[in-house]
């Protein structure tokens, strides 16, 4: 780092004790001379052989080495001798005389006169200098230079021949394949710090003093090193952009290339063996059961398309994130790759959805069809079972029953005819699409089918309906029966009761004639009433027979009613009869009773009817005997108006009207017997 007073440089070279290899310090002067630019080198060059630590023939034999490494440079050669000189054999050789030869001047000079020919700055401190020098770090920085140099020299030239050979391949047909995966065989990062590190120690060293503080001139070496690595690094930076360029292009290839590939594997399967599972499948099945079946071989076809939609959410996302940052050459080819595969998956997405959609229709119609079919069933079953009702109630509760039945069977049919149009409608779409197929076969025969259940369903409903009609017309003809019935027992009941009120009630024959015709009004209106009622069951009984012959049926109780009915009124009729005769009896007694009590008993002809009393007394004692006599039924059976006191009281009151009727006859005798004895 040394200059001589000509601003030339110093070359050190100290020699040591041991033995000195003049092939390696030739070397060494080889290299180091080639370190300094051109124009220093034109400055000459002052070399110091340090041989105060070595022999005089080493000595001699470096300096005449350097009349052939460095003849033209070196100007001035200065041999530092030990403080203990030679023998006086260095005289028999003067390097001054051989100048001349040697093309350089040699002195021999002690190291503290050295000062003489070059200044102390420019020497070390192992000649008395002050220039700070340290070898060892001078060797290692020299060292990474050299390091940095090949390192970054070699790098260069592969990332040139990688750049220019990936310039040439981009511009080569997307058909051919051109090999551009090889790699640098060092780190650029590595390198490229490396360079940033070392120069910033050489430009720190040059604005920097020495660890002492003393000011420090940098050596020509370094100054020159300096613009060598800038210039490296900015060659370096600018291929190694273009490498990363050239890599980021490369693996937006790789990348394209391998999205494309999955593309097309999406794309082919879906297409090809993704397509043929759903044209294979097209049947609707035509029970619960086969649509669940379908149902669940679709499942398993969705399972296997939702791996290959999970890889187009994936590829999706991928292509928009090189849509985002891609160039404007990619654009077209990624949305050309993104179009074809959203529409081929959402095609095939629809397909799945619509063949999904329809299954379940078909599941939903067969269910309905199910349930129609089981309550047609019950329905039938409830039909073809004779009906043998206790009462009407219970005929009115079945016949309700059937008419729900009945109403539920007309809802379900509804419904099952809303899901067959629903499940036609979606058929009939299906040619839209169709799997790439003619799916007209196919799709005749599940028409078929759902118009076949639901015509089946409708001919079955409506022979439940007219079975229905035959038996609601049945069911209320019984329901009439059990009503005449009931009417009928009841008609017998009213005569029952008429006929207890009319033994147990109707017990007065009359106090005269006048109140006696008025009760035998009355008596008539009554056997007006049972005679009415007597005919209204009559006539209801012939109603059960006209109903029991429609029904082929016996009637469990109308032959028992009409028995019980005539008897009744048989009982009736005499009763009322017996009842008559009693009141025309007493109305006769009181009307010729009170015409002869009211006859005046001066009236001549008066003694001419006395057998008229007799008459009068026959007939009230007839009346009298006729209230002790019961009413005989023609069973045998017997029965008495009212009870025994009431019989006495009507009795009583004859007998005092025929008291007044036996004591007017005697007033009209004793007239008869006082005339003759007068």
């Amino acid at each position: 780092g040394g200059k001589d007073r000509r601003s030339g440089l110093i070359l050190t070279i100290p020699l040591c004790l041991e033995q000195t290899s003049m092939d390696e310090l030739s070397v060494t002067l080889d290299y180091l001379l080639s370190i300094p630019s051109e124009k220093c080198k034109a400055r000459g060059f002052t070399v110091i052989v340090d041989g105060r630590k070595s022999q005089w023939n080493v000595v001699k034999t470096v300096v005449l080495m350097l009349q052939n490494v460095v003849p033209a440079e070196v100007s001035l050669v200065c041999v530092v001798k030990p403080d203990e000189f030679w023998d006086k054999k260095v005289t028999h050789f003067c390097f001054w005389k051989e100048k001349d030869r040697l093309g350089f001047e040699v002195i021999l000079v002690s190291a503290n006169k050295l000062t003489r020919y070059i200044e102390p700055c420019q020497l070390t401190e192992d000649f008395g200098g002050s220039l700070t020098y340290d070898h060892m770090d001078w060797l290692n920085k020299r060292l990474v230079f050299e390091k940095f140099t090949k390192e970054s020299t070699s790098l260069l030239d592969e990332l040139a021949l990688i750049n220019n050979g990936s310039d040439k391949g981009m511009q080569q047909e997307k058909e051919r394949s051109v090999d551009l995966n090889f790699l640098p065989s060092v780190d650029p990062e590595t390198v490229l710090q490396t360079g940033h590190e070392l120069l910033s120690e050489l430009q720190q060293r040059r604005f920097n003093g020495s660890d002492g503080g003393v000011s420090w001139s940098p050596m020509d070496d370094e100054l020159l090193a300096q613009p060598q690595v800038m210039k490296l690094l900015d060659s370096l930076r600018e291929q190694y952009t273009r490498y990363q360029e050239v890599c980021r292009q490369r693996s937006k290839r790789t990348q394209l290339e391998e999205i494309q590939q999955k593309v097309m594997q999406v794309v082919n399967w879906l297409e090809g063996p993704g397509s043929e599972q759903l044209r294979t499948q097209w049947g609707i099945g035509d029970s619960i059961r086969a649509s669940q079946a379908l149902q669940q071989k679709h499942e398993e076809i969705e399972s296997q398309h939702s791996e290959w939609f999970a890889v187009y959410v994936e590829l999706n996302q991928q292509i928009a994130a090189l849509l985002n940052a891609g160039d404007e050459e990619d654009l077209v080819e990624l949305k050309a790759l993104q179009q074809q595969l959203s529409d081929v998956c959402y095609r095939q997405a629809s397909q799945l959805e619509f063949r999904q959609n329809l299954l379940q229709a078909a599941l939903e119609f067969h269910s309905v069809a199910q349930d129609l079919s089981q309550q047609l069933d019950g329905l039938l079953g409830m039909l073809c079972v004779d009906v043998a009702p206790a009462d009407g109630a219970s005929i009115q509760q079945t016949l309700k029953l059937l008419e729900e039945k009945l109403k539920s069977v007309d809802l379900g049919l509804q419904g099952l005819r809303e899901k067959g149009q629903s499940l036609l409608d979606q058929i009939s779409n299906q040619a839209s699409w169709a799997y790439g197929k003619d799916v007209t076969i196919e799709n005749k025969e599940n028409v078929d089918h759902i118009q076949g259940v639901m015509e089946d369903m409708q001919l079955r409903k409506q022979r439940c309906e007219d079975m229905v009609d035959v038996r609601r017309l049945k069911m209320l003809q019984m329901v009439q029966l059990f009503k005449c019935e009931e009417d009928a027992a009841q008609a017998v009941e009213w005569l029952s009761e008429l006929l207890d009120a009319l033994l147990k009630t109707h017990i007065r024959l009359g106090d005269d004639a006048q109140e006696t015709k008025v009760l035998l009004e009355k008596h008539r209106k009554f056997v007006d009433v049972a005679q009415s009622t007597y005919d209204y069951g009559r006539q209801l009984l012939q109603a059960t027979v006209v109903l029991c012959q429609s029904l082929r049926c016996t009637s469990r109780s109308s032959g028992d009613t009409l028995p019980r009915l005539n008897r009744m009124w048989k009982q009736f009729t005499i009763t009322s009869d017996e009842r008559v005769h009693r009141l025309e009896t007493a109305v006769a007694f009181h009307s010729s009773a009170e015409k002869l009590l009211q006859e005046c008993p001066e009236q001549p002809e008066a003694f001419n009817e006395m057998e008229q009393f007799d008459e009068i007394e026959a007939v009230g004692k007839s009346l009298l005997d006729r209230l002790t006599v019961p009413v005989v039924y023609p069973d045998g059976s017997e029965q008495y108006f009212g009870s025994p006191s009431d019989m006495a009281s009507a009795a009583e009151h004859i007998r005092e009207k025929m008291k007044l009727v036996s004591l007017k006859k005697q007033q009209l005798r004793q007239p008869e017997a006082t005339t003759p004895e007068s």
